[in-house]
């Protein structure tokens, strides 16, 4: 049973940091590409970040790029978003997730999914 569990989410007004963490069991960790993702009420779940399965390379969606550092403890089978600079338009729930299939190329990620957390609220406001 795939268990994914995001923690670190909070109010904290626009340049601030936060660092989101995501606890994974119940698959074999270091063999999966993962990604964070997040979903506003009333518009799509977008991804913001994916790092291989060997930590060797990340992707940044353009919104978050120079800002959000994604990386991978495979010891501990966590997965860690660090957020700096924050914006309002980053407020969303941010969730953890399982790569099944990532797909490169020049125009950037293909993501397929198959778990998600359930996420944490990250606010941004003043």
């Amino acid at each position: 049973e795939v268990h994914l569990v995001e923690s670190g989410g909070g109010l904290v007004q626009p340049g601030e940091s936060l660092r989101l963490s995501c606890a994974a069991s119940g698959f074999t960790f270091s063999s999966y590409a993962m990604s964070w993702v997040r979903q506003v009420p009333g518009k799509g779940r977008e991804w913001v970040s994916v790092i291989t399965a060997g930590g060797g390379f990340t992707y940044y969606a353009d919104s978050v790029k120079g800002r959000f550092t994604i990386f991978r403890d495979d010891l501990q089978n966590t997965l860690t978003l660090q957020m700096n600079s924050l914006k309002p338009e980053d407020t969303a729930v941010y969730s953890c997730a399982k790569v099944k299939r990532l797909t490169h190329s020049r125009a950037g990620p293909s993501i397929e999914y198959d778990a998600w957390g359930q996420g944490t609220q990250v606010t941004v406001s003043s």
